[in-house]
């Protein structure tokens, strides 16, 4: 059985997106696959209209190429965006996570950045070329150290499909 990751608030949602997957096998996320918001260019190609949770090497703006089935096979140019992720820990105290949560959003909205959230543990943040973010990457190196939080950015491997 496949496992969809999906985005309920993409942030390139228009009136006309198209929706295609990418199989998370090549990223050693056998069985899954990351539902992605694409919109048309017109030319046969597409650009990614959300921030990529699990992908590795597509970031918001990219533009791709999909295979017959839907699922992205190419990347064609980059947009030179970054996706920087976050996964927070559950810890003894359900306080803390609440309150991580928010400090991470007050600093994600301070920089001007967008982001999208898969529940209330995993945030996938946009980063725009020349942008600082360099308190927001202050807060998550203390969810890090203090808390066992896990973050990374989508280009640590390129991207790679199956087909």
């Amino acid at each position: 059985m496949t496992k969809f990751i999906v985005h309920d608030d993409p942030v390139g949602r228009a009136a006309s997106n198209h929706i295609a997957h990418a199989d998370l096998a090549p990223f050693g996320l056998d069985g899954e696959v990351e539902q992605l918001w694409l919109r048309p260019l017109g030319d046969g190609t597409f650009s990614i209209s959300c921030i990529p949770f699990r992908t590795y090497g597509l970031a918001l703006g990219d533009r791709v190429l999909l295979s017959v089935d839907d699922e992205i096979s190419e990347v064609v140019e980059t947009s030179r965006h970054r996706v920087l992720r976050m996964l927070l820990m559950p810890g003894p105290e359900p306080t803390r996570l609440v309150e991580a949560s928010a400090r991470i959003r007050r600093e994600i909205d301070a920089a001007g950045l967008l982001s999208e959230w898969s529940g209330d543990r995993h945030v996938a943040v946009d980063v725009p070329p020349r942008a600082a973010p360099t308190e927001l990457f202050k807060v998550m190196e203390r969810e890090a150290a203090e808390a066992g939080a896990f973050w990374e950015w989508a280009d640590a491997m390129p991207f790679s499909s199956r087909s």
